[in-house]
């Protein structure tokens, strides 16, 4: 059964430029979302990282950059070692001004092991509304301010 997507959407007080260098800079990425090894907005890059749930179970993440537009629209598949199911995160930028709004969709969620509590729908938002709510947007703010 195919479920809807989660879709988060913020906007930020900082140019497409600065979002995007954000979303797509392993540097940047570093500071707001996961320390990645490697990460390249190319088409076919793969990269990993690892996460942990509040209980410390560790997983692997496997992910492959599926669509770069630049300034616009990033794309990545998104599953775990050792798990059946695929997902994909899509970020999309649109100039609203001096602003910029993001907008992410992370689709597939239902393909993951519905036993498992740390795959709940609930779990994908709560984290996707933290990094992009919060780490981001601070990471935004912080990286302006220090620029004026």
């Amino acid at each position: 059964m195919t479920q809807e997507p989660f879709i988060i959407e913020r906007t930020y007080s900082a140019p497409i430029s600065a979002v995007w260098k954000a979303i797509s800079n392993r540097d940047e990425m570093a500071k707001w979302y996961f320390d990645l090894k490697e990460f390249k907005a190319e088409v076919g890059f793969e990269f990993t990282f690892e996460g942990c749930t509040e209980e410390e179970t560790k997983y692997l993440h496997l992910c492959k950059v599926m669509e770069v537009v630049e300034n616009k629209k990033l794309t990545y598949s998104w599953r775990y070692d050792g798990y059946d199911g695929n997902s994909f995160v899509t970020f999309e930028l649109f100039e609203e001004g001096n602003s910029t709004r993001l907008k992410l969709t992370h689709t597939g969620l239902e393909t993951f092991p519905q036993n498992n509590k740390d795959f709940a729908r609930t779990n994908f938002a709560a984290g996707w509304t933290d990094i992009i709510g919060k780490s981001l947007k601070e990471f935004l703010e912080n990286k302006l301010l220090s620029q004026v």
